[in-house]
């Protein structure tokens, strides 16, 4: 009975660790994927960080055609399309709360940056 024991517990570790080795060899052969698109980066400046006045600027060297800031569960509290793209824009909130929250910029190319801003309390 123990040597059927010992074998099972033998089976199982090497069944187990073949699993293992199968899975890393199977991450390890996936293809690197490029995170630019065009393989320079995009320079994205907000100002001024933490936000004070209920408003900031975006700049860019891109043209940015799109805005949308969500907080950080995910909801909406700000988004603008921009028919004439512009490289400088200035964003003014509507009496938001403190915390942090994304702002997704979407280019005229068809390239998207997500940056974090922390807003603070008006003084």
């Amino acid at each position: 009975m123990k040597k059927i024991l010992h074998l099972l517990l033998l089976l199982f570790f090497t069944v187990s660790l073949q699993a293992q080795k199968d899975t890393i060899n199977y991450i390890g052969a996936l293809p690197q994927q490029d995170i630019s698109r065009t393989g320079t980066a995009i320079n994205v400046i907000i100002f001024p960080v933490p936000v004070r006045e209920n408003n900031f600027t975006i700049k860019s060297d891109k043209d940015i055609s799109f805005v949308r800031i969500t907080n950080i569960i995910g909801q909406d509290i700000f988004r603008v399309k921009y028919n004439n793209p512009q490289q400088l824009i200035r964003i003014m909130l509507d009496n938001p709360n403190r915390g942090m929250y994304l702002v997704t910029i979407n280019f005229s190319d068809g390239t998207r940056v997500v940056k974090k801003v922390m807003v603070e309390e008006s003084e």
